[in-house]
């Protein structure tokens, strides 16, 4: 079995990680952006409201979260939307894709819980479904869930990695666009992502106006190295970590792998899209406004209440983690 299809069974198929609930946070196998701070919505909220306001997009667009487990993100977005700009949420459309129904009901009741019957959330099974004049998209952590190939060239040798009940297996690599694309993005020991361009294309063809941010880890350049790795109550296991037994965890925990950004902006603009930006989490982040959401705080809350959201904003910026790590490509058709 090549191992982007490993890959898919392990996080999609009918019994794979997110088939089922998975909780992200303290109680969950790993943290993200979204569950550390609702500031991290709260700046990009007010990022769309300036994209808006610039008249870059109407005011009647479609907000639209892909990849939105529990629906946290989108809500933190409105959140803010309604404190900095609420005459928006009178014009604004808000819908998430997602292809689980257990999931698209958890977002449901979520959104219930939290605005009653006031926002009318719209859900999409699939990227595929969506057909918008104008949206902006935001995701955070779906391009280092897209399938992978894992290849490495030694002595000049393409091999491939296969796996054969869960042990991981070296074949040469005779597959010529697997071989050429590696070529191409000089890539000569690692992961190679499935389905970036029929991805970005499929966006492009369906939405005819859109800003679409993306948060992931990864850089602009390849590694050169296997960054796939296991996530499991917090804990990393390396795929090729000697003695784990793939097995134990399969479909059970958390996989990814560093995302090429290279790669993914590429496949996006021969889609027909123009990338905007492309920089760190902290640099995203504090650009969108985040240190003027906290004075905000400062003045409203008491300063065991600021401080608090203080902490949990350094994490989202702090350099030597989560700032750093983390990118945010921005891209606009």
């Amino acid at each position: 079995m090549q191992f982007s299809q490993y890959f898919y069974d392990w996080l999609y198929a009918k019994e794979g990680y997110y088939s089922h609930y998975s909780h992200i946070g303290k109680s969950g196998d790993f943290y993200t952006a979204v569950s550390v701070s609702k500031f991290f919505g709260g700046s990009i909220a007010k990022k769309i409201i300036e994209t808006i306001h610039a008249g870059e997009l109407p005011k009647d667009t479609t907000i639209l979260e892909i990849g939105a487990h529990h629906g946290y993100l989108l809500a933190d977005i409105i959140e803010f939307i309604n404190t900095l700009a609420p005459e928006l949420l009178d014009t604004l459309n808000f819908a998430i894709v997602e292809r689980y129904e257990h999931l698209r009901q958890k977002q449901k009741e979520y959104f219930e819980e939290s605005f009653g019957d006031v926002i009318d959330l719209k859900h999409f099974n699939d990227i595929k479904e969506v057909r918008l004049n104008s949206a902006y998209v935001v995701a955070n952590e779906i391009f280092d869930a897209f399938p992978c190939e894992l290849v490495y060239e030694k002595e000049d040798e393409k091999q491939l990695v296969v796996v054969n009940d869960h042990q991981l297996e070296f074949i040469k690599n005779e597959q010529k666009e697997l071989l050429e694309r590696c070529k191409k993005y000089e890539i000569t020991k690692g992961e190679l992502a499935i389905g970036y361009d029929e991805f970005a294309q499929t966006m492009c063809d369906n939405i005819a106006t859109f800003h679409f941010m993306s948060f992931d880890y990864g850089d602009i350049y390849p590694r050169n190295d296997f960054s796939t790795r296991i996530y499991a109550k917090h804990q990393v296991f390396p795929l090729f970590e000697e003695g784990l037994k793939l097995e134990d965890y399969f479909a059970q925990s958390d996989i990814t792998y560093d995302v090429h950004f290279g790669y993914l902006i590429d496949c996006f603009e021969k889609a027909g899209a123009q990338k905007l930006s492309y920089e760190t989490q902290l640099k995203a982040l504090v650009e969108f406004g985040i240190i003027d959401l906290l004075e905000m705080v400062q003045k409203h809350a008491s300063e065991k209440e600021y401080l608090h959201e203080v902490q949990k904003v350094k994490t989202l910026l702090e350099p030597i983690g989560m700032g750093e790590r983390f990118k945010m490509v921005l891209f606009k058709k």
